[in-house]
C-alpha cells in the first residue's frame, strides 16, 4: 500500500516548516471524537476517511500520545497496566483524518489465546485497511526496538504498509542516549522497505515533539474545507 502524502499537491512546493507547524496545530486543534471500539474486523467503522493507526508494544504510550496530540487527557484511555486496551479505538479528528488506536502488542496481563486474538486482529487491520495511510509503530526510548516491533515491522513492509518510528518517553533519558538510540533505529529501518526515513522523537508528558509529529500527520489527512 503506498504512501498517499503527496497526492493532491500537484506541483506545488514542499510548506515550509512553520507552515507545516502551523498546519498540524489548526488540525489537532479540531474537534477529535470517539467512533467506535471493536474487537472484530467485522465491526470496522466505514473507510471514508484516511487513516493513521498508532501501534506498539503494551504500555509504551499510545492512548498517552493520542491524548497529547489531540490536547484532550481524556479522549484515549491510558493505563499502567499493560494490555488493558483490548480493542481497535477509532477518533475522528475533525472529518479530516481517522486515529486508530491498536491493542498492544508483546507482553500483556491476559490470557494467552485473548493475546493471540489481539495479534491477528491487529495485523489483519494493519494488512487489508485499504484508507491506512501509515502506522505509526511507537518504541519505548527507554528500551528500543525489541523482536516484536521487528515483527510487526517486517509485516508492514511484506503488505507495503508505510509506517514511521515514533520515539515515546523521551523525557525519560539523556539527549546522548537518546541521540545514540536514533543512529540505532535510523541503521536499522534504512534496510526496510516500508519504513518512512524520519524518526519521530516525542513525550507525551513535556510536549517534546508534538508539533512535529501532529505536522507530519496533518500532511495525510484530507483538505480542510474552503471558508
Amino acid at each position: 500500500m503506498a504512501d498517499h502524502e503527496t497526492l493532491g499537491q500537484g506541483l506545488s512546493e514542499e510548506p515550509d516548516e512553520t507552515a507545516r507547524i502551523e498546519a498540524g496545530r489548526l488540525l489537532f486543534a479540531q474537534e477529535c471524537r470517539f467512533v467506535a471500539g471493536t474487537a472484530t474486523l467485522d465491526r470496522l467503522p466505514a473507510a471514508n476517511l484516511p487513516e493513521v493507526a498508532f501501534a506498539g508494544r503494551s504500555n509504551v504510550g499510545k492512548s498517552s500520545l493520542i491524548n497529547g496530540l489531540t490536547g484532550r487527557n481524556g479522549l484515549a484511555r491510558a493505563s499502567n497496566t499493560p494490555g488493558r486496551t483490548q480493542q481497535i479505538n477509532f477518533f475522528d479528528l475533525s472529518g479530516r483524518l481517522m486515529l486508530v488506536d491498536l491493542p498492544g502488542y508483546g507482553f500483556a496481563q491476559a490470557p494467552k489465546d485473548q493475546v493471540a486474538q489481539w495479534t491477528r486482529l491487529v495485523n489483519a487491520y494493519l494488512k487489508g485497511r485499504a484508507v491506512l495511510r501509515r502506522a505509526c509503530v511507537l518504541v519505548d526510548s527507554r528500551h528500543g526496538l525489541k523482536d516484536s516491533d521487528r515483527e510487526v515491522m517486517a509485516m508492514l513492509d511484506q503488505a507495503a504498509v508505510t509506517y514511521q518510528i515514533v520515539l515515546t518517553k523521551t523525557d525519560k533519558i539523556k539527549a546522548g542516549a537518546l541521540g545514540t538510540l536514533r543512529d540505532v533505529v535510523a541503521t536499522e529501518i534504512a534496510r526496510r522497505p516500508a519504513a518512512h526515513p524520519e524518526i519521530m522523537s516525542t513525550s507525551s508528558e513535556s510536549g517534546a515533539g508534538l508539533a512535529e509529529l501532529r505536522a507530519t500527520l496533518a500532511a495525510l489527512a484530507l483538505p480542510a474545507a474552503k471558508a
